[in-house]
């Protein structure tokens, strides 16, 4: 019994709240007449933008984030085009990620549109994890007229899967005990880790569903996906225990822009990375953040894409010393016949002014330009 009692206390409620097409609902909110309407928020179409997200109206069109802007014309073409108003998004971001934190310090955001909210205490002082969901999406649509979508589990690969399956709205509570019941007929593919081409080798191998996935042996898990093995078997069980990280570790910081006309001359190419190292650069001295790692990607007109990378000798946030980085690495790739139709440069291996690592550094003995090919 007192084993029984020990392991009662050590569960824990996680809710995943995913705000609803958000960046379209902002949109209606501002412009009731939008309403109803298929609204797709993105680049544009001309300038080989993408689509940064959709109404539902326009998702009932095929129209999916990610998706070339033309090719949602296409599907719809009588969606509303906007384009993205990123000052607001913030804005409505942080009175919804406020009204976490007034229920739980513990709140981890994944995006301006989403976190985990760990209440396990505030589940502990009494109140069922199914009234705390309903109170919080009630209190978000009061105070910002936004909708959330919640996922409630004992862990968090589980309460984002729940989340997500009855949107717009939705409510979703996975009681403790039912994890694998709850994840063994989904698609392998909604498990967090599993990417399309992931869920592809699993297909060819008779593997279809999270519950097909569980029932592999762990040294199955370990041949698969190596030193990720222990951890998606753990997912796939239902018994995933990472925490909620309330602090924000900044990664990398890049940018990088797609042309509405590829580019070749080598002139034009190393312009552009100049002024996108100079964006980047910029991001930098704002977060007081320096970086080793000089990282660029190159997208040609047929797709293929490469990414070069450089460890530096000393951590920089100077525009001319990462935009001379990357254009080393660019120029290899800059040959006769070849165009662009994407570029972009990024900064990792980060530290602040005072030399303190935001990330783990490249290895000490990295004193020299090190070059690395990745397709």
């Amino acid at each position: 019994m007192m084993e029984t009692s020990e392991q009662a206390l050590v569960v824990r409620h996680i809710l995943h709240a995913d705000l609803d097409a958000f960046y379209a609902a902002v949109e209606e909110l501002d412009n009731p007449a939008l309403k109803g309407k298929p609204v797709v928020v993105g680049g544009r179409a001309e300038d080989r933008g993408v689509v940064a997200t959709a109404s539902y109206e326009a998702r009932r069109y095929g129209v999916r984030s990610a998706m070339p802007m033309k090719t949602a014309v296409r599907l719809c073409p009588q969606a509303i085009l906007l384009r993205p108003r990123f000052d607001r998004y913030h804005e409505m971001s942080q009175q919804v990620m406020d009204i976490f934190r007034a229920l739980t310090p513990l709140v981890e955001p994944l995006s301006l549109d989403e976190a985990y909210l760990d209440v396990t205490q505030v589940v502990a002082k009494g109140k069922p994890p199914l009234a705390l969901a309903l109170d919080l999406k009630e209190t978000v649509r009061r105070v910002t007229g936004l909708t959330v979508s919640i996922g409630v589990a004992t862990s968090k690969s589980v309460a984002k899967i729940a989340s997500d399956l009855q949107k717009p709205d939705g409510l979703v509570v996975v009681a403790p005990g039912e994890e694998q019941e709850f994840l063994a007929p989904l698609p392998a593919g909604k498990l967090w880790g599993i990417g399309p081409k992931s869920a592809e080798r699993l297909h060819r191998e008779g593997i279809e569903t999270i519950g097909q996935l569980a029932a592999q042996p762990p040294e199955w898990f370990c041949s698969r996906f190596g030193k990720r093995g222990e951890h998606l078997r753990a997912k796939a069980l239902g018994l995933d225990q990472e925490p909620v990280h309330t602090e924000h570790v900044t990664k990398s910081v890049s940018a990088e822009n797609t042309f509405s006309s590829d580019l070749a001359d080598p002139a034009l190419v190393r312009q552009e990375l100049l002024r996108i190292s100079g964006r980047v650069a910029r991001r930098l001295q704002r977060q007081e953040l320096r970086g080793r790692t000089v990282t660029v990607k190159l997208r040609r007109a047929d797709f293929t894409t490469f990414t070069r990378q450089a460890t530096m000798p000393a951590a920089t946030c100077d525009e001319a010393a990462i935009a001379e980085a990357a254009w080393r690495l660019a120029s290899l790739e800059v040959t006769p016949g070849r165009a662009f139709r994407l570029l972009g440069v990024g900064v990792s291996g980060l530290e602040d002014d005072a030399g303190i690592p935001d990330v783990a550094l490249a290895e000490p003995e990295a004193r020299q330009l090190e070059l690395a090919l990745f397709t």
